[in-house]
């Protein structure tokens, strides 16, 4: 089921108009919404859009490359090295109490280039295949099944249902690969190890894959947050069967320029799947792993890093006055008419935010915004403070 084929590239190129036809990203979207707009020049410009830190990336990590250049005369394993490994082992032990063996876990080139061929690697020999996801959703996992040609299920995340997905075991029926993503991009919402186990428990009895991105995992605002695989483990599932998390440095060190994440799991899959991957050319450049062992041996910046997320959503809650989440550094705003809002706020205050139903399909996130609190928090409590002003001022 899970050997990989020489032509699944091929398949991919010569069905070009029914497997190519990818939808726009969303800050593609919003760059063509406010092209027209002049923003307020009175105000600096800031962006509340992209989910990237824009905190310093620790000085360690950034030795570690520095010191390691000389290894650019050498070609990176597509496995990953050892030490890289281990050191991801180490910080699930620590982390998860978790003890996975180097079978259970592959070092990749961050996270997005594994969300979009791990499901053509899965489901390359099903005939019609199909995936289901939440949504609204980060686009990847769109792109993924219209790579794999899959049919697209949709978990719908409602306020109704605390945005997390509902367990539907008929709609769920013939289903290839499960997508959850907890802590949630956009939503923020968490869902609890009892919830994770149902899921774990209906990947075994409904014999899908079931992959949860856990790349917000690290950043909670109170207590630690589970793991998939800890689900599984308290299910009996000890050796995860139809069981994969990925996981990345970019939010909890601070690193998006590093590139480094790794998938975990069943080892069976990820066996073929490490096949695969020494056809894709998804090495990671030596310099950088060294700089990837440094960040995931560490567990002292993350911990700073949270402190200062917990303090802007405690602005977010003096100045939006909105319950802050249990992680992420995403506010899920429900604004109404919110596309036409997002141009009216960028031109009167300068400030950018994302449409949510830039994020969903069939009208999911629709009369939301999602803003990404990624600055140090002067600059974040400026920009919410215009946010705020505006939202007095907007005619409903």
């Amino acid at each position: 089921m899970y050997s990989p084929v020489s032509n699944v590239w091929f398949a991919l190129w010569t069905k070009k108009e029914e497997i190519l036809e990818f939808k726009k990203y969303p800050f593609e979207r919003l760059n063509e919404l406010l092209k027209d707009v002049e923003p307020n020049s009175e105000y600096s410009p800031v962006a509340l859009t992209i989910g990237e830190p824009q905190f310093e990336t620790p000085q360690f990590i950034k030795d570690a490359v520095a010191n390691s250049l000389d290894l650019l005369n050498k070609y990176p394993k597509s496995a990953g090295e050892e030490a890289l490994k281990d050191a991801q082992l180490g910080y699930l032990e620590r982390n998860f109490e978790l003890s996975l063996t180097k079978e259970q876990i592959i070092p990749t080139f961050g996270t997005r280039e594994v969300l979009f061929n791990f499901p053509q690697f899965l489901l390359h020999d099903k005939k019609k295949p199909k995936i289901a996801f939440v949504n609204p959703f980060y686009q990847i996992y769109e792109g993924a099944a219209i790579a794999s040609n899959a049919e697209i299920v949709y978990l719908k995340l409602e306020k109704e249902n605390g945005y997390k997905p509902k367990l539907d075991k008929n709609l769920l029926k013939n289903v290839d690969l499960v997508i959850l993503n907890t802590p949630s991009n956009p939503t923020a919402s968490v869902m609890s190890k009892n919830e994770l186990k149902q899921w774990a428990e209906a990947a075994l009895e409904l014999d899908f894959v079931l992959l949860n991105d856990e790349c917000y995992v690290d950043l909670y605002l109170d207590k630690p947050i589970p793991s998939l695989l800890n689900a599984a483990q308290e299910i009996g599932n000890s050796d995860f069967k139809n069981i994969i998390v990925v996981n990345s440095a970019s939010k909890r060190s601070s690193a998006p320029g590093l590139r480094s994440g790794f998938i975990a799991g069943d080892k069976d899959i990820l066996k073929d799947y490490m096949r695969y991957r020494t056809y894709l050319g998804c090495a990671i450049p030596l310099p950088l792993q060294m700089g990837a062992i440094a960040a995931w041996s560490d567990d002292t910046a993350p911990k700073k890093f949270r402190a200062k997320y917990k303090e802007n959503m405690e602005l977010a809650k003096d100045i939006l006055k909105v319950e802050p989440p249990k992680a992420t550094f995403y506010v899920w705003l429900e604004v109404k008419h919110a596309t036409s809002a997002a141009k009216e706020l960028y031109q009167k205050y300068n400030v950018k935010v994302l449409p949510g139903k830039f994020l969903g399909r069939e009208k999911a996130g629709s009369g939301y915004w999602r803003l990404a609190l990624v600055y140090e928090p002067k600059i974040t409590k400026e920009a919410l403070e215009r946010v705020a002003k505006f939202l007095k001022e907007w005619n409903w």
